[in-house]
């Protein structure tokens, strides 16, 4: 999923990333909801883009994963679980999954759960109208799915309602990886009869473990406890988002908040043995990498050279000093480390080095910097332009001679205007995987075809290897293949690799059976208190 930072903001595991996080807790809200403190757990959050699981681009660890549900899930182990299936069948050809769902699933309003349902929920996912920009990643490989996305169809052709509770699903290629898409939002299943009311997000109707009891805008998010919970019932009543300003840290040391994120001199000072909240912290690898993107299909982006040299020009490792106080890795690739593919091996990628950045400039016909066109750097933001930014054109117009003029645009929207084209020449980017496979950050970023190649990268040679590896059972052939892939596109330099996120934490002793992940997964649901 795209990082929300410029678009790094993820998950509660990327926002465990950012100490600049803040929170404080409305106290008469809290009250008014009748939450008691020792069977409720506090956490940051941030206004919600939506609560639609078709239209969001977070993953299932938030509270709209915990609202809603899909067939499947990842535990903690980043491992496919059955959730409103309890179990399925795969044909020898790898074509037919017949699903066997759960006959006492309620959604939380009592009405039962069917296979219908499921069959609604992606076909309204898909329909053009509903405006998803995740669907086609995750069910594109649903026979007839793509008809329904063009608006050539309003079924998808590949569904099929057995009974109430059992679903077979075709696909268009025995793809190794379907389940594990599946355990991304726009696969969870909504109420057909609730969701084309008017502000319905703030009465959904799901069949996850908690409901939304409260939502106040910029203010606070409640779930409380769904006792109609197919599976086992959460252990705790409620969980309160704070939405509100104030600090993140200081909210934690006070116990307002079970959880924050810590980095640069906060965490060198608790990682000190004598620190009280010292045996609170832990350290973990997380599965993004941010990256800066490039538009290959403008000048002067479309020449690969040009590409590189921009690669070469900015001095990642000063970058994560200072806006990460050294608390993530500088990036040779797109795979993070933890995910299967990875490799540290040095002499790969780009390395500092402005001279050599300046001879690609100059070969590619720049040598005189006054005809290098001035380029546009779109990133998120109300207003004003991010230090981060700031930082990384202010190395490039002093390493290459050019000028850079950044372009801010509402967060809320930022998005929107990049899958509508409206990237300019670089776009704040980055990605955090949805599921532990290779082809999550390779073919999903780099095909040609892909919703989320917003640089629109296209080498016909990588798209022709990630097909092939889409459908190989050979776990050693499949990362070989990616190997090569992966080599391909750093040398095509579709973006610019910057660094891989690491993670730490501070975790209340109050909490029971919470798991820093290296990615986002559903989990209040089995994590108690003991205050």
């Amino acid at each position: 999923m795209f990082l929300k930072k410029a678009l790094i903001i993820i998950l509660l595991s990327l926002s465990l990333l950012n100490c600049q996080l803040v929170s404080r807790t409305p106290q008469l809200l809290q009250e008014s909801a009748d939450i008691d403190r020792d069977d409720a757990i506090f956490l940051l959050g941030g206004q919600p883009r939506t609560l639609d699981p078709a239209k969001t681009l977070g993953g299932p660890d938030g509270a709209l994963g915990h609202i809603f549900s899909g067939l499947v899930m990842l535990d903690t182990d980043l491992q496919v679980q059955p959730e409103l299936a309890a179990g399925w069948e795969v044909s020898e050809d790898g074509l037919t999954y017949t699903f066997y769902l759960r006959k006492n699933v309620l959604f939380h309003d009592g009405r039962p759960f069917t296979a219908q349902d499921v069959i609604f929920s992606w076909e309204r996912a898909a329909n053009p109208d509903t405006g998803s920009d995740t669907v086609q990643t995750y069910l594109g490989d649903i026979a007839g799915i793509q008809a329904v996305i063009d608006g050539e169809a309003e079924q998808i052709s590949g569904l099929r309602a057995i009974d109430d509770h059992t679903l077979e699903v075709q696909l268009t290629a025995p793809v190794v990886y379907f389940l594990q898409k599946l355990a991304y939002p726009v696969a969870f299943v909504v109420d057909s009869e609730t969701v084309d009311r008017r502000n319905w997000e703030y009465e959904p109707n799901g069949t996850g473990p908690f409901r939304l009891q409260n939502w106040e805008d910029n203010e606070e998010i409640v779930l409380v406890r769904n006792d109609s919970y197919y599976l086992e019932p959460a252990r705790v009543r409620h969980v309160v988002y704070d939405l509100g300003p104030g600090l993140a840290l200081a909210q934690y040391e006070e116990g307002d908040i079970d959880l924050v994120g810590v980095g640069g001199a906060n965490l060198d000072r608790v990682e000190d043995p004598n620190n009280r909240l010292h045996d609170q912290l832990e350290l973990g690898v997380s599965l993004c990498t941010s990256t800066i993107g490039l538009n290959t299909q403008i000048a002067p982006f479309d020449d690969v050279q040009v590409r590189q040299a921009f690669n070469y020009a900015l001095d990642k490792e000063l970058l994560i000093d200072t806006f990460s106080g050294g608390d993530a890795l500088v990036a040779t690739g797109s795979l993070p480390p933890g995910m299967p593919g990875y490799s540290s091996d040095p002499a790969r990628g780009y390395a500092f080095d402005p001279v050599k950045a300046n001879q690609l400039l100059d070969e590619a016909g720049y040598a005189d910097r006054n005809t290098f066109p001035t380029l546009t750097y779109t990133t998120s933001g109300y207003g004003d332009v991010g230090g981060y930014v700031t930082a990384v054109i202010s190395l490039w117009q002093e390493m290459l001679g050019i000028t850079i003029q950044p372009v801010v645009v509402d967060p809320f929207i930022y998005y929107d205007e990049l899958y509508a084209g409206n990237a300019g020449n670089i776009y704040g980017s980055g990605w955090c995987a949805d599921y532990p496979d290779p082809q999550n950050f390779l073919d999903i970023l780099y095909h040609s075809s892909s919703r989320q190649n917003v640089g629109r990268y296209v080498n016909s040679e990588v798209d022709m290897l990630l097909e092939q590896a889409r459908i190989e059972e050979d776990v050693d052939m499949r990362l070989a293949q990616y190997a090569e892939i992966e080599q391909r596109i750093v040398a095509d330099a579709p973006v610019v690799f910057v660094s891989h996120s690491l993670q730490a934490a501070l975790i209340s002793p109050d909490l029971d059976g919470y798991v820093l992940t290296p990615m986002g997964v559903r989990q209040w649901h089995r994590v108690s208190v003991n205050r």
